[in-house]
């Protein structure tokens, strides 16, 4: 579809701060479009984003001119295909398979919750975003890699400094200098539990990254795997933290869906969590790359060429989901798109929708009440990466 002056002249900003208006015009006008402001296509429709995750022959994965290749390595597992691809995804998929999660997620989740629940202020106004769902999060993470004894804050301040790499879609010298400084404190801080690891394998996913696949006595180089470690210190921390905060401000806008969840949290907040990631997708893309020239919705891609499947937008096509814009935890969110489509299909999805759950649930149980504060009313931010940017309450017991 040929430029519009809308889309040559959509900027990053009006994206960042509201992709949902800017996703409902394209999926009416150009819902497959070259965007200048982030250097790629954008296609918005259910069915068009469903076919380019699944058709790894017209749209692979590996693309080095995506944000995350560039910042983070071109081996990260969400930029590989194929036998590589399904080597890395080996090393950690059975860490993060339904059966194993189920064995340790509420023992992992619960102490975490109550810990950080003990440190609210007595008055009972806290952040939720950055005083209990991110340091679930991010810990939750670390403690199922194999990354032990990084402070909350620590890891907390390192998935911000990764953001801005992977959200670095118009090139911007200040994102790349703070994702690579994060980088490096990375590199600095994981040196000795890499050295361990060299010595000999562990049971743990960032062991078997190394060593899984590997001919006896050979292994992958830290350098190799350090790309999809950044990857899952990212994303597999943003996704379930996000996720559950915005499922959480939704719930609190909408009083009478918290009190359906309150009144079977067993039946309902599985359903407000789908929906939640549905309404507000934490990670709004997959982006691949074109094999050939490429027609989509009636439109040709050229070979070549950066894709974003904007997730986000799929989630709100109106031929698939009815008053889309609506959080509705009654409606049948369980068939979302927020964990992608195809091979790549999200490996940490049996780990991050009960960590939502589990997280919201205790929250739920230790307060009766649990309002916003009007006088620190949240926003939302982003379109690769959405979430709100604080979420304040008052929490009663």
């Amino acid at each position: 579809m040929m430029q519009t002056p809308y889309t040559k002249n959509l900027t990053l900003e009006e994206m960042e701060a509201n992709p949902y208006d800017v996703y409902r015009r394209l999926r009416a006008e150009s819902p497959v479009v070259y965007i200048p402001a982030v250097n790629s296509w954008l296609v918005t429709k259910w069915d068009d984003v469903q076919k380019i995750g699944t058709s790894p022959d017209l749209f692979q994965a590996t693309d080095e001119e995506a944000p995350v290749s560039i910042h983070f390595g071109k081996t990260a597992i969400i930029h590989t295909d194929g036998d590589l691809h399904r080597e890395l995804r080996g090393g950690l998929a059975p860490h993060y398979a339904p059966r194993k999660v189920a064995e340790y997620i509420e023992d992992l989740v619960v102490p975490l919750a109550e810990e950080c629940i003990a440190a609210f202020p007595e008055d009972g106004n806290v952040n939720l975003v950055d005083d209990y769902f991110e340091p679930i999060s991010v810990q939750c993470l670390a403690r199922t890699l194999g990354v032990n004894g990084i402070d909350t804050k620590t890891l907390q301040e390192w998935f911000h400094g990764l953001v801005m790499g992977a959200i670095n879609y118009s090139r911007d010298p200040e994102r790349t200098r703070i994702c690579e400084e994060t980088k490096k404190k990375i590199d600095k801080a994981l040196d000795p539990i890499f050295a361990e690891l060299e010595k000999a394998p562990n049971n743990t996913p960032l062991s078997h990254l190394m060593y899984h696949g590997m001919p006896e006595g050979e292994r992958r180089s830290r350098e190799f795997i350090m790309p999809t470690v950044l990857v899952m210190l990212l994303g597999g921390a943003q996704e379930p933290g996000h996720g559950a905060a915005s499922t959480m401000a939704a719930l609190l806008e909408n009083p009478d869906q918290l009190d359906l969840v309150r009144s079977d949290m067993a039946t309902n907040l599985p359903k407000a969590v789908a929906e939640g990631i549905r309404w507000v997708a934490p990670i709004g893309t997959q982006v691949r790359k074109t094999t050939q020239d490429v027609e989509l919705n009636g439109v040709t891609i050229p070979e070549g060429q950066t894709v974003c499947a904007v997730l986000a937008s799929a989630n709100r096509d109106e031929d698939v989901f009815d008053d889309a814009d609506r959080f509705d935890i009654e409606r049948d969110a369980k068939n979302h798109a927020a964990f992608g489509f195809g091979p790549h299909f999200c490996a940490g999805k049996w780990m991050a929708s009960p960590q939502m759950e589990i997280a919201i649930r205790v929250l739920l149980e230790k307060f009766s009440s649990i309002t916003l504060d009007t006088e620190k009313p949240h926003d939302f931010f982003g379109w690769e990466f959405r979430a709100p940017t604080s979420l304040w309450v008052h929490a009663k017991p």
